[in-house]
């Protein structure tokens, strides 16, 4: 893998619903790949956000910071829809 590919959409084991990712064992991985920065974007939520960030700068990559959102249109009527924000 080149060190220009940036994983931006990942669900570590914080993420509730589906994530199985363990922080260490990805920054590790990423650093080993020699990736410049990787992201987290776990469900509805930011629970791992401060372990992430710490653990990403002390091996030098760029942590993004993200979340996948449900968000509830019930006035429409229709059913939720996801979007995934990313803050750098």
């Amino acid at each position: 893998m080149s060190a220009e590919f940036v994983h931006l959409r990942l669900h570590s084991e914080y993420s509730l619903v589906d994530g199985s990712i363990r922080i260490g064992e990805l920054v590790k991985r990423a650093r080993a790949l020699d990736m410049p920065a990787v992201a987290i974007t776990d469900q509805v939520n930011l629970f791992a956000m401060v372990k992430f960030y710490r653990a990403a700068v002390g091996a030098g990559i760029k942590p993004l910071i993200g979340v996948d959102l449900l968000i509830d249109e019930t006035e429409r009527d229709v059913p939720p829809s996801r979007i995934s924000l990313l803050c750098q």
